[in-house]
């Protein structure tokens, strides 16, 4: 993603365009690992050592805002964040801790027809995203 679809992007949530935030978002659009802070952080620390933690924070809260990226939460309640909010689900590798994007069409349309026939009484669904745990059985080749 280039710095004009950034600026793009960031206009039309009528977010500033700061060399922080291009670097974050940039940091978050690049990993498909879903990182957590902390990893942001350690990231943009290898060339710009001074930035502030509440900074990084205050930027993902921004973005979290704005729509721009999402929480996901693992087993152990740590969270992460997701820059790629096309309708995916995850799938969290309990060895590894890790959090792959799971496309599967039908999966999403079988959940949508569920819950467009059936309503949680006192809840407004404003979208749902399965989270499967499990352990995987052989090295994955894609993702």
């Amino acid at each position: 993603m280039d710095q004009q679809q950034i600026r793009h992007i960031f206009t039309s949530k009528g977010l500033k365009v700061t060399p922080q935030r291009v670097l974050v978002y940039k940091i978050l659009r690049s990993s498909h690992e879903h990182p957590t802070a902390d990893f942001i952080i350690d990231e943009i620390r290898k060339e710009h050592p001074s930035i502030a933690k509440g900074t990084v924070y205050n930027i993902l809260d921004t973005f979290i805002e704005k729509g721009l990226v999402s929480l996901v939460q693992t087993e152990k309640d740590r969270m992460r964040y997701d820059a790629f909010l096309e309708e995916h689900h995850h799938l969290f590798d309990l060895d590894s801790e890790k959090i792959s994007d799971y496309y599967d069409d039908k999966l999403s349309g079988i959940i949508k027809e569920y819950f467009s026939n059936n309503t949680i009484p006192g809840f407004d669904i404003k979208n749902v995203k399965l989270q499967i745990s499990g352990k995987y059985t052989k090295q994955r080749t894609n993702q």
